[in-house]
């Protein structure tokens, strides 16, 4: 489905105006990554996370570029009449003896630790470990949240399930699972069932208006 980047609405592949606010839609592209269908005003591709961005600034710069100015370097061709130095004899390199390691398993775990920073309190939220999916929300009788959000300032457009972080070994992806209010990454919508690869100091938006938003951190 295609975002309306007016309003927000989802519309079905293939619309070229919002049933909404009849704002034209953005055209879908394939991303140069993966091949997954994206919208060509996004900045990432939801996913596999390739900064859609970077595609663009590099294709402006190689067609300013003369490709007659370019010139690979003349080979250099050895003189076959002179001679190597005989005294200057290959030597072996001394051996490097590595210095002993100590193991510490409490510096390897906080390394690859994950948190959530929200930007309204500055309160950082542990993405708890040993998981394969965390849910992100508020309670209910359903799918009991296992970060809760209902404390955080703004946390009524948060649905009561929101958002998933799914965990693949050393890789995070968020996606949105039907929130009312939707869910934003760097200030661009999450459409659901795509999901977003994280990265250290992306902008998570759980709803509308930027109200109940981390950054997240390793």
């Amino acid at each position: 489905m295609i975002v309306c980047p007016n309003c927000n609405h989802q519309n079905p592949d293939g619309a070229v105006q919002c049933e909404a606010c009849y704002t034209p839609l953005p055209a879908i592209v394939s991303c140069p990554s993966c091949g997954a269908a994206v919208q060509a005003d996004a900045s990432f591709c939801g996913q596999c996370g390739f900064n859609l961005k970077s595609v663009t600034s590099s294709s402006s710069i190689s067609s300013m570029s003369d490709p007659q100015e370019s010139f690979a370097p003349d080979p250099i061709v050895p003189d076959p009449l002179v001679s190597p130095d005989p005294i200057a004899l290959p030597t072996e390199p001394d051996p490097v003896i590595p210095a002993p390691s100590v193991p510490n398993s409490q510096t390897q775990l906080q390394q690859f630790a994950a948190r959530l920073l929200n930007l309204q309190t500055n309160a950082v939220v542990e993405i708890p470990p040993g998981l394969s999916v965390i849910h992100l929300g508020k309670p209910n009788d359903r799918i009991p949240p296992d970060i809760d959000l209902s404390g955080f300032p703004g946390s009524e457009i948060v649905s009561r399930i929101h958002a998933d972080i799914r965990v693949e070994g050393d890789s995070y992806y968020i996606e949105d699972v039907g929130s009312s209010n939707g869910t934003y990454i760097n200030n661009a919508p999450l459409p659901m069932g795509n999901r977003h690869r994280l990265r250290p100091g992306d902008r998570i938006a759980l709803g509308k208006g930027d109200k109940v938003s981390f950054l997240f951190q390793m």
